[in-house]
């Protein structure tokens, strides 16, 4: 299930929202951490959640620090620790900037995430996700690394995948893309870093701001 609009465009541009758009690192870190220690009955602190824990769906880092239990971390436990987290949250610089000149393009503007759409509304900040005419969010279609929420989204905004460009910061993202049948805007400003380039994504970009003229050129 998505939300898209009735509107029509011939061309779109679909971004990843974690290390993309919003930096929610400093967020999640937090989450595991308050979840972890409330379930161990022991304080955890940042030193025993690793730097490579952040490339790992929150789950995966909560199982490696002895929480499993998939009642706390896929349901209402979880959902409370990430609301009182997200605070951290931040957009990346110029984020807003970048989905106003890429929808006075005329292109449409769409997400793909692993973040359940609910938690949108209060994680996304309204002056971005005021741009999004079509969001798809964990189990609305099989997750990345398969391109399903890419071609879904595209198939919601009616735009053939040779008109559409995925934005990513992750290896997966860029897997999926491919699959998919779209080019890729690697984002080296995100979680991965120019590590990155070795995944090849169609074009590599080190500022958020970039995204416009690549697209551009991407989608001529």
């Amino acid at each position: 299930m998505t939300e898209a609009s009735e509107n029509t465009f011939d061309r779109a541009v679909l971004f990843d929202l974690d290390g993309v758009l919003l930096n929610t690192r400093a967020a999640v870190r937090r989450a595991i951490l308050g979840v972890a220690t409330a379930v161990t009955g022991a304080r955890v602190d940042d030193s025993l959640l690793k730097p490579e824990l952040d490339h790992l769906p929150h789950y995966e880092a909560l199982a490696r620090l002895g929480v499993d239990d998939e009642e706390i971390i896929l349901g209402a436990a979880w959902e409370v620790a990430m609301a009182v987290a997200a605070r951290d949250a931040a957009l990346f610089a110029g984020a807003i900037d970048v989905l106003r000149d890429i929808h006075a393009g005329g292109a449409a503007i769409g997400v793909v995430t692993m973040q359940p759409r609910a938690r949108l509304a209060w994680l996304v900040p309204e002056e971005l996700s005021s741009y999004f005419r079509v969001v798809v969010g964990w189990a609305d279609a099989e997750p990345k690394p398969s391109g399903a929420g890419i071609t879904l989204a595209l198939k919601e905004l009616g735009v053939h995948p040779a008109r559409a460009c995925f934005v990513g910061d992750s290896p997966s993202d860029i897997a999926a893309a491919t699959a998919a049948g779209v080019p890729s805007i690697g984002a080296a400003w995100g979680y991965t870093g120019a590590a990155l380039a070795k995944h090849r994504p169609t074009v590599l970009l080190h500022e958020l701001s970039e995204v416009p003229d690549a697209v551009a050129k991407l989608l001529i």
